[in-house]
């Protein structure tokens, strides 16, 4: 029943027939045949199908999550328009606001590595079970997250370090619009999750595109107020952002109900608690919320340290920050082919192909890193310069921007072997390691380097330079221990 509702599934599912790599082979007749293989390209399977794959996964994801990137540039650039206590305002609530999604992402962690196996093992039934879970999930945890995140938004800005009341006020009114939205973001990234799970990642780019469109547009109408719309300022920059996720909830929800798709939700199928899909669920992601929560707390302790150096070395360190997640796209386009392709590959019972996957996505990444590396190191005062043009920021900015260039490569390898490990699901292994580094190295140094070495903002830097490092380190040690290859998910 289960290989014939697969069938038709994929039949449905245009451009979506999963990786073409596992569809030519035969699983592994035994464990010394998957040894033999592990370093090398399994029979019948050349280098041009892995990347293919790869690339069929990562190339949406990467579009997607750029432009959702470029769209925060151009928010915060708009808001620039405003002077530096406006990028400040809107900087400070970035990390109150990963703290509210901190649940929901994480348990969104465990619903792409079930979803993935799911796929992989050719049992759709299952796969959209967890969906509905997984939507049921998001809903109580960013109710929850949201209601807390409005009433207590005032003092999270101050505790971040706002230095007068123009940018307290500015953060806690952009806060609060964010969480009254919270629940539409929420549900939007469960279904993107598990559409990545299936390697389905065209559709997730198109509604998110588009919701990027309506952002900047509202971003236009609303900050300083043109054709006839009321000028709203840093509120009217959150209230863009939050038109743009109810836009991109619309289009992902008619996604899933439609029915055309591998994963298909059915509302009467209703969403009451189905304990092992759940358990399954938190056996990963908790561990994926501790290390989230692990990020957020040793973020918010570096972002206070650095508001301590003033209103203009915190709004430059913004504008790197801003940046510097640019860079972030294409390791995390990557690490979405490879968690899935992982997942699918240990579905099928091939561990041998999940490292080749793995691999591969890796070499690939490292490609656009070093490219990227060029762009900042050569170029960092013309990317700064369209932020302000306040000459201290872009000077400094550029100064950091050479240290953004310098680790691209680990910071690109650390992002898709991480990937590969929560397709795995071997999520404890990360959460350990981003404790010791994002929450004990990075502050401890940050603090070190400020307060008793003097470096200032270029000590703050060098902090999260030395923290990539070694987590790009720490994590390619676990990848190479080959545990995450004997983890069962039933």
């Amino acid at each position: 029943m289960e290989q014939s509702e697969t069938m038709q599934a994929e039949g449905k599912l245009e451009g979506q027939k999963g990786p073409r790599a596992l569809a030519l082979v035969e699983p592994g007749k035994d464990e010394i045949e998957v040894e033999r293989v592990n370093r090398k390209l399994p029979a019948g399977i050349t280098s041009k199908m892995l990347y293919a794959d790869v690339l069929r996964i990562a190339w949406p994801s990467l579009v997607e999550l750029t432009l959702t990137q470029l769209t925060s540039m151009v928010d915060l650039m708009m808001v620039g328009g405003l002077g530096p206590w406006a990028i400040t305002a809107v900087g400070l609530s970035v990390q109150p606001r990963f703290l509210s999604m901190l649940m929901f992402v994480a348990m969104n962690v465990g619903a792409t590595a079930m979803v993935a196996r799911y796929r992989g093992a050719g049992k759709p039934r299952q796969a959209n079970e967890i969906l509905r879970q997984a939507l049921f999930l998001s809903l109580i945890l960013s109710i929850i997250a949201g209601a807390l995140g409005y009433v207590y938004a005032e003092r999270l800005i101050a505790f971040m370090g706002a230095a007068d009341p123009e940018t307290l006020a500015g953060g806690t009114i952009y806060l609060r619009i964010q969480m009254l939205t919270l629940p539409i973001f929420a549900l939007t990234a469960t279904i993107t999750a598990a559409l990545r799970g299936v390697g389905h990642t065209r559709v997730a780019m198109v509604y998110n595109i588009v919701a990027n469109v309506v952002n900047v547009t509202f971003n236009y109408l609303l900050i300083h107020g043109h054709l006839g719309f009321p000028r709203l300022e840093v509120a009217g920059a959150s209230l863009a952002t939050s038109i743009g996720q109810v836009a991109a909830f619309i289009m992902a929800l008619a996604v899933v109900l439609r029915g055309d798709h591998y994963l298909h939700l059915k509302l009467r199928d209703g969403f009451r608690p189905q304990w092992q899909h759940l358990y399954n669920i938190f056996n990963i992601g908790v561990p994926s919320m501790f290390e989230q929560a692990a990020m957020r707390a040793g973020a918010i302790i570096y972002v206070r340290t650095v508001a301590s150096l003033g209103t203009l070395a915190y709004a430059t360190h913004q504008v790197g920050m801003n940046i510097q997640a640019l860079s972030f796209m294409t390791g995390q386009a990557f690490a979405v082919s490879a968690t899935s392709l992982v997942g699918q590959s240990l579905g099928k019972k091939r561990p041998d192909m999940a490292q080749s996957y793995s691999n591969h996505t890796r070499r690939l990444g490292l490609i656009i890193s070093l490219i990227l590396g060029v762009v900042f190191w050569f170029f960092g005062g013309q990317i700064v310069g369209l932020y302000t043009d306040e000459p201290q920021i872009i000077s400094r900015g550029a100064r950091i921007l050479k240290l953004v260039a310098l680790v691209q490569p680990a910071q690109s390898s650390q992002f898709i072997l991480a990937g590969a490990l929560r397709g795995a699901g071997d999520t404890r292994a990360t959460a350990v390691i981003t404790f010791l580094t994002v929450l004990l190295v990075r502050p401890s140094l940050a603090l070190l380097a400020i307060n008793k070495l003097g470096w200032g903002l270029d000590g703050a830097w060098i902090a999260l330079v030395a923290d990539q490092l070694l987590r790009s380190g720490l994590i390619l040690l676990r990848y190479r221990s080959g545990r995450w290859k004997k983890i069962r998910i039933e």
